[in-house]
């Protein structure tokens, strides 16, 4: 008889079948726990393989005490936010932890997204460059351990892993001015995390070394940094830019070139984050990189800190950034 419909999930029961002992024999050996001899576990596990039988992890944690799960916030929007959330899953995978994902959209905001993990039974979360203000994210942490990535908080209770914006963009200025560059603007990112130190950063290198600076609005998108490119078209163009991030970076790129106009012959361009566009080799942009091996790390080791009750020296932990140079920049002609 041909079987309709899709197709059935093995159970502990079919691999008890094919190997010939008891379902509570094949539960020891999946839950790796003693009772069970060396040549019964590998008849166990092989007769598991010829028929494709997979634990489900979940709900084994879910019947725990502990769910052993870390929530993650992430924005679709932010390119970046990938990178993060390959990092955070191989350390979580260190530490014994999965992850439990919930997204922030441009139709779903942040209190639904983290409403989904508590319901998960998460045991701490790490959000990833949140919107919500510090008020919010204080009280959230009177419930269980938040660790915020890629932004700074201030608040007595929220653990802080980031990048050392200010320093980043300062980096991003040194580098251009020391190739001869005296007229550079930066595209900004608004309100986003990290903005206003990135802006910040850009101010102070360029008071540093006694040049004026002008800030254009831009935002996170390539629609941002396109409408920011159209801007600078307006008016006579600097010799180079800086640009709150590698995705609205992209923007400022295309709309320049749509114009003729060379990069880096006449524009050169810096983006943040070295995030997979920038490294793209159509792209070829010059950014600056943040740790994301060091910032992910940390952010979960710190969570796993606070739910073992470990003290902590403080509450922010800064990661210093990195200049990624790129063929987006060269001398001014």
């Amino acid at each position: 008889m041909t079987r309709t419909g899709p197709e059935r999930r093995p159970t502990l029961a079919d691999v008890a079948a094919r190997a010939g002992v008891s379902t509570a024999l094949v539960s020891i050996v999946m839950r790796e726990a003693p009772g069970a001899s060396a040549a019964t576990r590998e008849r166990v596990r092989r007769a598991a393989d010829e028929i494709g039988y997979r634990p489900d992890s979940r709900a084994r944690l879910l019947r725990s005490s502990r769910s052993r799960l870390l929530g993650v916030v992430f924005g679709v929007q932010h390119a970046f936010h990938g990178d993060l959330l390959t990092g955070l899953y191989d350390a979580a995978e260190r530490a014994g932890y999965e992850l439990a994902l919930s997204a922030v959209t441009p139709g779903r905001g942040e209190q639904p997204a983290v409403d989904s993990l508590l319901r998960d039974r998460c045991e701490a979360l790490v959000l990833l460059g949140p919107q919500s203000p510090a008020a919010t994210l204080t009280d959230l942490a009177t419930r269980l351990p938040v660790v915020v990535l890629a932004r700074p908080v201030r608040s007595a209770t929220v653990d802080v892993v980031r990048t050392a914006d200010d320093e980043g963009m300062r980096l991003a200025v040194d580098h251009l001015v020391a190739l001869g560059h005296r007229d550079v603007v930066h595209v900004d990112g608004g309100r986003a995390p990290g903005a206003a130190e990135r802006r910040r950063g850009y101010r102070e290198a360029l008071q540093r070394h006694g040049l004026p600076a002008r800030v254009l609005a831009g935002g996170l998108t390539e629609d941002d940094g396109a409408a920011a490119a159209r801007r600078l078209l307006e008016g006579p163009l600097p010799s180079a830019v800086t640009v709150f991030n590698d995705r609205c970076a992209l923007g400022v790129l295309d709309v320049l070139r749509r114009a003729g106009r060379t990069v880096p012959g006449e524009v050169s361009v810096v983006g943040y984050d070295d995030s997979r566009i920038a490294r793209l080799s159509s792209v070829d942009l010059t950014s600056v990189a943040q740790d994301v091996e060091q910032l992910t790390t940390l952010a979960v080791g710190r969570a796993l800190a606070r739910l073992d009750g470990t003290p902590v020296d403080r509450r922010e932990l800064v990661v210093p950034p990195r200049l990624v140079v790129r063929s987006s920049t060269a001398p001014p002609s």
